[in-house]
C-alpha cells in the first residue's frame, strides 16, 4: 500500500519520464554491430537502375544496411538515422552516448542524374526529389520512387528486423505504439554533403527529435530551406570546414541562414573556442587540412581525412559530442544575417566541353 501511495503521490511529469524512459535488459552487454540486405528484409523492395539504385555492383551486395548499439552505456532512447554511406568511426561514438545508429539503403542515387537540373520551374526541383526519396510519395515528376524503396519504410524495416534479430537492444522502443512504423520524435536525422541536404529537407517534412548535418546542406539555387518546418530550427546543427568548396562557395552559410539558425546564436569556429560554443547551431573549423578542399569537404566527420592532435587523437571529439546532444533548449542569442554570405546565389555559366 505504501508503494501504490508513493507512487500516487508523485508529479505526474515523473511518471511520464519513468514510463517512457528506455530500458535494455541483456544478460551480456556489449556492443552489437549487425547488418543486413535490404532486399532480403522486404520483398517489395526493387532496384531502380535508372537513377543508380542498385541491390548489386561489381559483384557485390549494394544494399547492405549497418546498425550498432552498445548495451554496456545507458540508453538515450535516440536513433540516428545515417542517409549515405556507413561511417563506423561515427557509429562507435554515437554507441558511446548512448545512442542507436542505423544506415539505411534507400533510393539516393538520382543526384548524379538530376544534380545539375535545379532548380527547375518553381525553384524547389531537387527538394521535390529529395523528400519523395526520403517519403516514397510522389512530390516529383521526374522519378518514381515506391514507398518500400524510400528511407522512411526502410528504416521502418530494418528497425522491426533488429527488434526481432537484437532484442537485446531495445529496437523496438523506436517503433509506433501500433508497430507501424517509426516513433520519428526518437530520431536524429544526420548525413554529411548530399545526405546532410537530405536530412534536412526531410526534417523540413517531417517533425523528429534533432538534425545533424556535416559538410551541408547545399541545393544552394533553390529556396526549400526558407519553407515552414515541422521540425523545430533550433533543433538544426550544421558542421563545416572553411576550406570546404561549399563553405568558401557561400552554399552552407546560405542554407543555415534560410533555415534560421542565426536566430540561435553566432558562427562559432570550434577551434577558437570551448564548448558549449556560446550554444550555437552553427559550427566551423579551419582545422589543418593540408589546404585539400577535399579532404576539408569529408573531414568533419571521424574518419582518415579527421584533423588529428600530435598523439594522433582526433581533434574535434567535443564538437561531435556537442552536435548529438546539446540540449535543445539552450539556445544562443540570436545575430543578424551575415552580409558577407552571398543569399542570391546564381548559376555559374557551364563551360563549353
Amino acid at each position: 500500500m505504501k508503494f501504490h501511495l508513493l507512487t500516487l503521490l508523485l508529479p505526474t511529469g515523473l511518471l511520464i519520464a519513468e514510463s517512457s524512459a528506455m530500458k535494455l535488459n541483456d544478460p551480456k552487454p556489449q556492443r552489437y554491430e549487425l547488418t543486413a540486405r535490404a532486399s532480403e528484409i522486404d520483398s517489395r523492395a526493387a532496384p531502380h537502375p535508372e537513377i543508380d539504385f542498385v541491390f548489386e555492383s561489381k559483384g557485390k551486395p549494394a544494399d547492405v544496411q549497418h546498425a550498432s548499439v552498445d548495451t554496456r552505456v545507458a540508453p538515450q532512447g535516440k536513433l540516428v538515422i545515417w542517409l549515405m554511406g556507413h561511417s563506423a568511426p561515427l557509429f562507435e561514438r554515437l554507441n558511446g552516448f548512448g545512442i542507436h545508429a542505423i544506415r539505411v539503403h534507400y533510393a539516393n542515387g538520382w543526384f548524379g542524374k538530376f544534380g545539375n537540373s535545379s532548380p527547375g520551374d518553381d525553384g524547389m526541383l531537387l527538394g521535390k526529389i529529395r523528400l519523395e526519396a526520403a517519403t516514397g510519395q510522389d512530390f516529383s515528376d521526374l522519378v518514381s520512387i515506391p514507398q518500400p524503396d524510400g528511407m522512411m519504410e526502410r528504416s521502418f524495416q530494418f528497425v522491426k528486423w533488429l527488434a526481432k534479430e537484437n532484442p537485446q537492444g531495445g529496437w523496438s522502443f523506436f517503433l509506433t505504439p501500433d508497430g507501424k512504423g517509426i516513433d520519428w520524435s526518437k530520431v536524429i536525422i544526420s548525413d554529411s554533403s548530399h545526405g546532410s541536404t537530405t536530412a534536412a529537407r526531410f526534417a523540413k517534412h517531417q517533425k523528429v527529435d534533432r538534425v545533424v548535418m556535416f559538410c551541408g546542406p547545399r541545393d544552394q539555387l533553390e529556396q526549400w530551406q526558407s519553407l515552414p518546418s515541422a521540425t523545430p530550427p533550433e533543433r538544426f546543427f550544421g558542421f563545416s570546414h572553411v576550406l570546404d568548396g561549399g563553405w568558401s562557395a557561400d552554399h552552407y552559410c546560405r542554407s543555415w541562414e534560410l533555415l534560421g539558425l542565426h536566430a540561435f546564436g553566432p558562427i562559432v569556429n570550434v577551434d577558437q573556442m570551448k564548448p558549449p560554443y556560446a550554444n550555437t547551431r552553427r559550427l566551423i573549423t579551419d582545422a589543418d587540412v593540408k589546404g585539400d578542399d577535399k579532404r576539408a569537404h569529408s573531414s568533419v566527420v571521424p574518419g582518415g581525412a579527421s584533423a588529428k592532435d600530435a598523439k594522433g587523437g582526433f581533434v574535434h571529439e567535443a564538437v561531435w559530442k556537442y552536435l548529438f546532444n546539446h540540449p535543445v533548449d539552450q539556445k544562443g542569442e540570436p545575430t543578424a544575417p551575415d552580409a558577407d554570405c552571398e543569399k542570391n546565389i546564381v548559376e555559374a555559366p557551364k563551360k563549353k566541353k
